[in-house]
């Protein structure tokens, strides 16, 4: 049976992603990723304008660091069958997150114990940026650095995790952040 470069012929009652070719299969990846990006940046909004940044902030809080930045370890590490406890798996699984496919990510392994994440053109801290209210040391500083150190320590409680350039951005422009991670 051939593959499906889309879905744009005859309704198929037996249609699944199977029957995809694999460029149909990775444009559907980085479609769901940009998707769940939109919902969770959605929600987010809704209630920082109904209840204030505040209480948005703190669901937001709570809903990452104490449910989904689980799952999703958990998720992703076991359909991708990721294992080890040294910066290579940390980098691994930051490959494979969903997120991934929705900004630029650049991995520079210097050691099996250590490593830079960088992250270039994050649509969320250009949505921050824009907005100008100064939210990104909220969502980038202080968020992004607990949950990367939360995966961090799904490998090894013992990697570290610093960020060499967090927002909000002054004296440098070359990335959106960098992450050194450290055993």
């Amino acid at each position: 049976m051939p593959e499906l470069a889309d879905y744009s012929g005859p309704f198929d009652p037996d249609w699944s992603p199977d029957k995809l070719s694999r460029e149909a299969l990775l444009k559907l990846v980085k479609a769901y990723s940009e998707y769940i990006h939109r919902v969770d940046a959605s929600w987010y909004v809704t209630v920082m304008k109904r209840q204030g940044n505040d209480e948005a902030f703190a669901c937001d809080r709570h809903v990452w660091e104490k449910k989904l930045q689980a799952y999703e370890l958990k998720l992703m590490t076991t359909v991708l069958n990721i294992r080890g406890d040294d910066a290579v798996a940390v980098m691994k699984y930051m490959q494979a997150t969903p997120w991934a496919s929705v900004d630029r990510r650049e991995v520079e392994i210097k050691s099996s114990n250590h490593a830079i994440l960088t992250i270039h053109d994050c649509p969320t801290l250009s949505a921050l940026e824009k907005e100008g209210t100064g939210r990104e040391r909220q969502i980038c500083e202080d968020l992004t650095m607990n949950l990367f150190s939360k995966i961090a320590q799904y490998f090894n409680p013992n990697i570290k995790v610093t960020g060499l350039k967090v927002p909000p951005r002054k004296g440098y422009s070359d990335c959106s952040c960098q992450w050194e991670f450290r055993l």
